[in-house]
């Protein structure tokens, strides 16, 4: 009896929610000084980091071909589908911590606490691998001087450390903290003023592709190149030329790597409770950065494949690389002052969200309770200072290569649990105007309906009790079989390739259960509340979301999901254990 007793109160605060309540509450508060200007500026400068630097030259070397402009414009549709979310749940619930709360006011507690703590774990990792690039580009300018100074005098010899601590990681991580704690105002200017810089470089990059490009680059003939007795290069390295070189399953391979240039928009949306008008800025600012991020992305591409064919781009500094490649050496210069603005805006929007998501947990009473305080300006600063200072000790100590893959998991499972719950939310009865229609949907079921005919043709405009419990079934019935789907592809792809029959008909049998069941929630009425931003095309934008989020989730190896298992074990304990007396009080 007891041990019942004990599971049920468990299941309870596990499956209960956050109310919806938009205005100031109770707790602590943060300041709200950002406008939609803001708002893009954060946006831009952390989706727009060091990959756009980087990331194009190794993904058209090895994947796309010339075709990696339409690797990236897959990319950023997959990507502008989360978005959509997002801005949906920016404009119905504007207070700090993103997907977090977005999971609490929906799904409950306990998966409101699985998807903080993962967020926390990817804002770490990505402040920690980015203050680390930062210090090895800053070093790079004086031929490497410091890192051979460090590895000398303090080495690092145990494994799975780094060479030598990267001390110069660590001061740009607390110098920048400093900047946070101090006032959110201040740390938009800074941002504001990077990501300008980083635009302008940017801008100079698209124009000079497009003056001293060679438009034959993307046409090129492997034959008349193979053919040159001083090349070195093989018809694997080449592929069949043209603009897709590699084929469609090339591109949509770098597509796939692409994706997570456009990682970042989402710290948007932990502004909630800091922006003046965050009805309607929110949605704006994620909309607005990623097109500016897209254009972006697809100009540096496009002049990158023009200045200089695929198969000889540098996967390390394509762009000095293609400059030299032209005869303009001096411009490998201003990329470098554009890559060092890329990855101090990128740094600060790793560095911006997570105290936000911090502070939300904490003012919820999932984490300890004195990292909700905030100062005199109305600032995180003891989440800032806190998450700061783990991120600093991750930096000095650790080579984080293999851990930034556990970067893509937290985001990507926030965004398919952000997709999944603006469902939910968009089906789900409302309490003030429920009411009546509830009664009246009693009524009439009295009336002993067809049971076909009520769940495809429900009479009610709005949602009541039993059309929302229809829609939540086919939402967790979806989604379910999104996984099971994606899992299978991953694990039996070898049969799926070669045509086996038993495999293509387990496929299409959960392919089917998707759109059956997503076809079910459609024809159940949604919610009347009036937004200042809706999702168009429910549910099929946030279906199509999750499909490509967790497919991308299951193609990371079996390493990365080892270790974040043992995340979230430690996750879990946290959990469990947060109740006890004068635990986080």
């Amino acid at each position: 009896m007891a041990v019942g007793m004990c599971c049920t109160r468990f299941a309870g605060r596990m499956s209960r929610c956050k109310p919806m309540v938009t205005e100031d509450g109770d707790g602590p508060q943060l300041a709200r000084c950002l406008t939609a200007l803001d708002l893009v500026a954060l946006g831009v400068g952390s989706t727009l980091g060091a990959g756009v630097y980087v990331l194009a030259g190794a993904v058209a070397r090895n994947n796309s071909g010339p075709a990696i402009v339409l690797s990236f414009l897959i990319a950023a549709a997959s990507s502008v589908l989360a978005g959509l979310c997002y801005a949906e749940f920016g404009a119905r619930a504007p207070k700090a911590g993103s997907a977090y709360l977005y999971s609490y006011l929906t799904v409950g507690e306990l998966c409101a606490f699985v998807t903080g703590w993962n967020l926390i774990l990817s804002y770490v990792i990505g402040t920690s691998s980015v203050s680390r690039a930062w210090s090895a580009t800053f070093d790079g300018l004086f031929g490497g001087a410091i890192a051979s100074w460090m590895a000398s005098v303090a080495p690092m010899n145990l494994s799975g450390l780094a060479p030598y601590p990267d001390v110069l990681a660590v001061v740009i991580i607390m110098l920048l903290s400093g900047v946070l704690s101090f006032g959110v105002a201040e740390s938009a200017l800074l941002t504001k003023i990077f990501t300008a810089i980083n635009v302008l470089v940017i801008a100079f990059v698209m124009v000079a592709g497009l003056v001293m490009g060679d438009p034959a680059n993307w046409n090129i003939d492997p034959d008349v190149v193979l053919n040159n007795t001083n090349t070195t290069l093989t018809e694997d390295d080449l592929g069949v030329g043209g603009f897709l070189p590699f084929g469609v399953v090339g591109m949509l391979a770098g597509a796939a790597t692409c994706f997570y240039a456009f990682v970042g928009f989402d710290c948007i949306a932990t502004t909630g409770e800091e922006v003046k008008n965050p009805q309607r800025a929110i949605p704006l600012a994620i909309i607005v950065s990623l097109l500016i991020c897209f254009v972006a992305y697809f100009g540096v591409s496009a002049a990158l494949t023009l200045l200089m064919p695929y198969y000889l781009l540098d996967e390390e500094s394509p762009l000095p690389a293609a400059f030299q490649y032209v005869g303009w050496d001096p411009a490998r210069y201003l990329v470098a002052v554009g890559s060092l603005c890329a990855l101090s805006t990128s740094l600060l929007g790793s560095m911006f969200p997570l105290p936000r998501v911090v502070f939300a947990m904490a003012r919820d009473g999932l984490l300890f309770r004195w990292l909700s305080r905030v100062s005199k300006r109305h600032t995180p600063v003891a989440a800032t200072l806190s998450s700061g200072a783990l991120a600093a000790l991750m930096a000095f100590l650790f080579e984080l290569k293999e851990l930034v893959e556990m970067m893509s998991i937290g985001t990507l499972s926030a965004y398919s649990l952000v997709s999944a719950c603006v469902l939910i939310l968009r089906y789900r009865l409302d309490e003030d105007e429920g009411r009546f229609v509830e009664h009246e949907q009693e009524e009439e079921e009295q009336r002993w309906r067809m049971v076909l005919i009520d769940l495809l043709s429900p009479k009610s405009v709005q949602p009541t009790k039993t059309t929302a419990r229809r829609a939540s079934l086919s939402i967790l019935t979806a989604s379910l079989a999104i996984v099971v789907f994606c899992v299978f592809t991953a694990v039996c792809h070898k049969a799926l390739a070669s045509g086996t029959v038993w495999a293509a008909i387990i496929a299409a049998l959960l392919l089917v259960t998707v759109f059956a069941a997503t076809m079910l929630v459609w024809r159940q009425p949604q919610s009347q509340a009036s937004l200042a931003f809706k999702v168009p095309l429910l549910p099929f934008l946030p279906v199509i979301s999750m499909l490509v989020n967790v497919y991308l989730m299951v193609q990371l190896d079996s390493s990365t999901w080892t270790k974040f298992a043992i995340w979230m074990l430690a996750g879990m304990y946290t959990y469990g254990s947060h109740r006890r007396p004068g635990r986080f009080r």
